[in-house]
């Protein structure tokens, strides 16, 4: 499989994971890695375990998905 980013620059470059959100797959220079918390339902709530699980998304669904995290000021 090659990226799909790489693909529309006329690129073909080896992809290293499939984005977690669309399934396209990303080259290392496309990918955004970030930590992600995995949430358990546990007894009166739900509980995060301590470490983040790895999550690959590519730029497109990077950007889209850090829309939703701003802060509107005014």
């Amino acid at each position: 499989m090659h990226c799909y980013d790489c693909a529309l620059e006329d690129t073909a470059t080896p992809a290293i994971a499939v984005c977690a959100r669309c399934g396209c797959g990303v080259c290392l220079r496309h990918a955004s890695v970030l930590g992600q918390l995995v949430r358990h339902s546990v007894g009166m709530g739900p509980s995060c375990g301590r470490k983040p699980a790895r999550r690959v998304t590519c730029r497109t669904c990077h950007e889209a998905e850090a829309f939703d995290h701003v802060r509107r000021v005014g």
